[in-house]
């Protein structure tokens, strides 16, 4: 079948270039990654992978914690920004990148 439809799609630029660096070592063209998965949500009826909110460990979700537990977690934390554990936030994204990497 001929292609004779064109997206323009405004993405993160960080996102696109880390699809085309999969996609390249995958050796796929970005347009034919974007035909499979359009394709997929054609068959499957939906999206091709599960989409949910993350879930936090019960000791970090706040909707679990009691008045008290809440209190003192935000404590604690404000504590370590008085003590100066604290860093930017630039360092924390670059450190959770490599991590998932």
């Amino acid at each position: 079948m001929e292609k004779t439809a064109t997206l323009n799609l405004r993405v993160n630029p960080e996102v696109k270039q880390q699809a085309e660096h999969v996609l390249k070592q995958l050796g796929v063209p970005m347009a034919t990654a974007v035909d499979m998965f359009l394709r997929q949500i054609g068959m499957t009826g939906g999206i091709p992978f599960e989409v949910s909110l993350p879930k936090a460990p019960p000791e970090l979700n706040a909707d679990l914690m009691t008045t008290e537990q809440l209190r003192a977690e935000l404590m604690a934390g404000y504590q370590d920004m008085l003590d100066g554990n604290v860093q930017d936030a630039a360092t924390a994204f670059a450190a959770h990148r490599a991590r998932r990497r």
